[in-house]
């Protein structure tokens, strides 16, 4: 971890939206209302460096989407449009746009409001993807102008309802690495052996927190009741902030497990979940419910912090509660922020089953699969042992958000 502390203490309060964390440019008082301890700060910049499942195994470098053909994404749907309703559903191709791009772009062409176009999830911008977005069923007539600039309409039907976030199954990626040597191939075999055999950790990715963890602090602050430099008015990034908190509670969480070797093995107090998709429950007895983890029927589920969070019991609840006490949080500091941070549990990992690698003229070709919310940056950092394997990771949408909000 780079070390951002300034010599003689005090905090490192990253200004929202600003270049360059103020932690560069000067010192903040310990007792400034907005201020985050040393600890903390360090903590949010270190939430990306998530730890590898396959450290002992060498990585293959390289570079991806180097062209935006050499990363494509398309988008699973959680259901298909029936073909009659008010709304148009349209499969649509976009190329080296940004997610934050499309619902502006798709509303000027068809003379509607962004607030008026669906979308189920947020797709890469250096990428060719294909997904399904929504809008009314009397933008019909302009659909002739959608084609242009990275946008490119494959086909259009209708449905009853608008389509709303979360509303996707997962994603399917096929990923060019290039700039990789001769015996890379043999490296990434034997990363993804270990992968579909134990499954990918599902840490969420670096773009999840903003340039520097700047997203992530100002979560924080307000969960702690702190000053922020400036008034968050826009609750879309109030919103995001505090998302990025309970993902890095939820990396820590994980993090820990996998220095303590508990990756793969279920705790007395645990909270499980039927794998792929199923409901929660509490462990009582590790030996039974090990057994059927290890047969692939469920999956141990850690905490995504918030007002009604299941609850885990016994030592699974006071792991839990330390990784709380680390970012000097306590349940109580969510119950303000009401339906914003509502909680629930993610899967501490995720199979891989289908990852498969290709060796071509200009590099390896990976494809997989990933469940809605999983991140193909912490796919690639396993293969590629990289912690930037992403040019795009730090320009997510959170980051345009930030640098745009009021």
């Amino acid at each position: 971890m780079v070390d951002r502390s300034e010599p003689g203490g005090g905090c490192l309060c990253g200004g929202v939206g600003s270049r360059t964390p103020r932690a560069y440019k000067n010192k903040i008082p310990p007792d400034s209302p907005g201020c985050l301890t040393l600890k903390t700060q360090a903590m949010a910049a270190a939430a990306p460096l998530v730890p590898l499942l396959t450290k002992d195994l060498p990585g293959t470098g390289g570079r991806i989407k180097v062209q935006p053909e050499d990363f494509e994404v398309d988008e699973i749907p959680a259901y298909e449009p029936c073909g009659r309703g008010d709304f148009l559903y349209l499969w649509i191709e976009k190329r080296d746009l940004g997610a934050e791009l499309l619902p502006r772009l798709l509303a000027q062409r068809l003379g509607i409001a962004p607030s008026e176009v669906g979308a189920a999830g947020l797709k890469d911008r250096r990428a060719v993807t294909r997904q399904w977005v929504s809008v009314p069923a009397h933008a019909a007539a302009l659909l002739a102008r959608l084609d242009g600039d990275g946008l490119r309409l494959l086909h259009a039907t209708r449905h009853t309802h608008k389509l709303r976030p979360g509303h996707l199954r997962g994603n399917r990626f096929r990923i060019l690495i290039r700039d990789v040597d001769a015996s890379a191939a043999a490296r990434a075999a034997a990363i993804l052996e270990r992968l579909r055999a134990w499954g990918l950790p599902n840490f969420y990715g670096e773009q999840r927190f903003g340039r520097a963890g700047e997203t992530l602090a100002l979560g924080l602050r307000l969960l702690r009741g702190q000053t922020p430099d400036r008034k968050v008015r826009n609750p879309f990034l109030k919103k995001l902030a505090l998302s990025a908190v309970q993902s890095a509670l939820f990396n820590h969480y994980l993090a820990q497990r996998l220095a303590d070797g508990l990756f793969r093995r279920v705790l007395r107090g645990d909270v499980a979940a039927k794998y792929p998709r199923g409901g929660l429950f509490v462990v009582q007895d590790p030996g039974t419910e090990q057994a059927r983890f290890d047969a692939r029927e469920l999956v141990t589920a850690g905490p995504i912090f918030g007002r009604k969070t299941f609850p885990a019991h016994a030592d699974a609840a006071e792991r839990e509660a330390q990784t709380l006490a680390a970012f000097e949080l306590t349940p109580q500091a969510f119950t303000a922020f009401g339906k914003l941070v509502q909680g629930t549990r993610r899967h501490n990992l995720v199979y891989v089953d289908d990852a498969a690698l290709q060796t071509e003229a200009d590099g390896l070709r990976l494809t997989f699969t990933l469940p809605a919310g999983s991140y193909a940056t912490v796919f690639l950092r396993e293969l590629m042992k990289s912690d930037r394997a992403d040019p795009d990771a730090e320009r997510s949408a959170a980051a345009v958000a930030l640098d745009q909000a009021p």
